[in-house]
């Protein structure tokens, strides 16, 4: 099979890293060609701390999912998330020379790009400049001006910021682990590829990914991103508190909360008490199940509650920016017992778990459609998206390349036709900046 016939997204996570191989089906569905998974042994909150253990991690995933496919991975999509990443509203405009020309794709670019030379915080970098609404000559709410007349182009933009060095750590351990970086995206705008529809999109919904190391949120409203967050917490605190709370190691702390864990207390009786085996013939601990779920639920609620209040600041309590279809959890976090229902109580608001396996092939394993798998997978269909593209715009040139000879070369013509200039390839925001990093790491070797 050739490179360009599969796609590879690779999710670094805290607790896994994860590679997908796939590719679209005639249906336009996502197979499944290859899976690697390793332990993540580098990575702290989303935050590569420790690069050769990182690097390892890697090697390992990619390995196993190349011997599962029988394919060589090249480039590959991955996902960035932690701490430091933070977001901001931005409006700007220009002016263009022309109003009586009508606004082409250039306009937007040069606006976009305009905002990426918005001046950050020391240490700081753009990841994703994301157009909300446009503006023409004042008359607002417009999604695409492309087509339209005007002598002033505004637009409202959601702006994703993250730290150059968490970047440039990421960059790093991709390339020395052998491969080519083909595009970062926000973890977060990954997963919501994968498990929500277009009509919640549309509706307004909140999607909350609890990985092990931080929760990240995405907010839709209008089929628009508005808000996206991530908390420095997740599914590795539960473990970590259970571990401290019980005085029992992490590996029988984890095994305690993914089997018996519940995010509701008042579901465990008193008497249901689980036996753990001493260490090195110590006497057996005997844990009660109560006492369990409320370790799980004190934290599960501080988590909950975190992330509700950046959905207030969205302004969720507006009429207008009502979320009607509520929220979507997924990742590894999402599958703790009645956390929906503790979700639903402390906000109020519609929630469903989230599982990437309506843009999955019919015959796909059903281990990848669970919502442990949520990002990996949003990160594989953004890949085959980049790959789409740049088979189109290859096609593109080639049209364009003949329909000039046939211009050049017509028929009972002497003369050679005024040549007009090959339609370029018209690169986004997104992968200029792509490029620009890539340039940037090669340097810093």
């Amino acid at each position: 099979m050739e490179q360009t016939k599969y796609s590879v997204g690779l999710d670094i996570g805290t607790t896994k890293i994860v590679a997908i191989i796939g590719k679209q089906n005639e249906y336009g569905k996502i197979e499944i060609l290859g899976i690697g998974k390793s332990k993540s042994l580098g990575v702290h909150r989303g935050v590569v701390n420790n690069i050769t253990q990182t690097i390892k991690s890697i090697q390992q995933a990619v390995e196993e999912a190349e011997a599962n496919s029988g394919l060589k991975i090249g480039s590959v999509v991955v996902g960035i998330a932690g701490q430091h990443i933070r977001s901001l509203q931005h409006s700007d405009y220009i002016t263009r020379k022309d109003s009586e020309e009508v606004i082409g794709e250039e306009d937007v670019d040069l606006l976009c790009n305009q905002v990426h030379k918005l001046i950050m915080l020391p240490g700081e970098e753009i990841i994703h400049v994301l157009p909300q609404e446009y503006k023409v000559d004042g008359q607002a709410e417009i999604r695409e001006p492309v087509g339209m007349y005007g002598g002033r182009l505004e637009a409202n933009f959601h702006v994703v910021v993250g730290q150059v060095v968490s970047i440039k750590n990421v960059g790093r351990c991709i390339k020395s682990a052998g491969l080519d970086l083909g595009n970062i995206t926000l973890e977060p705008l990954a997963s919501s590829d994968a498990v929500l529809s277009q009509e919640e999109k549309e509706a307004g919904v909140a999607l909350i990914d609890i990985g092990g190391g931080t929760t990240d949120l995405a907010i839709f409203k209008d089929g628009i991103i508005r808000h996206t967050a991530v908390i420095p917490f997740g599914g590795g605190v539960i473990t970590e508190d259970i571990k401290e709370g019980c005085s029992i190691i992490e590996k029988q702390a984890e095994l305690l909360k993914t089997r018996f864990g519940s995010a509701w207390p008042g579901e465990n009786r008193d008497n249901e008490i689980v036996s753990i085996p001493g260490l090195r013939g110590r006497e057996p601990k005997e844990i009660s199940l109560k006492n369990l779920s409320k370790i799980i639920h004190a934290r599960v609620v501080e988590i909950i509650e975190q992330v509700y209040v950046e959905i207030k600041n969205y302004g969720h309590e507006e009429q207008k920016k009502k979320l009607i279809a509520g929220i979507v959890l997924t990742g590894g976090g999402s599958q703790l017992k009645h956390l929906k229902q503790l979700v639903e109580y402390i906000t109020g608001m519609d929630t469903r778990i989230g599982y990437p396996n309506e843009h999955l092939a019919g015959d796909s394993d059903e281990e990848v459609a669970s919502p442990l798998y949520a990002t990996a997978v949003g990160l594989l269909m953004n890949a085959i998206k980049n790959q789409e593209k740049l088979k189109l715009t290859q096609e593109e040139i080639l049209e364009e390349q003949e329909q000039e000879e046939e211009l050049m070369y017509a028929e009972n013509d002497t003369k050679v036709v005024a040549r007009p200039d090959i339609h370029k390839e018209r690169k986004s925001v997104f992968d200029k900046w792509s490029e620009k990093l890539k340039e940037f790491l090669d340097n810093a070797e």
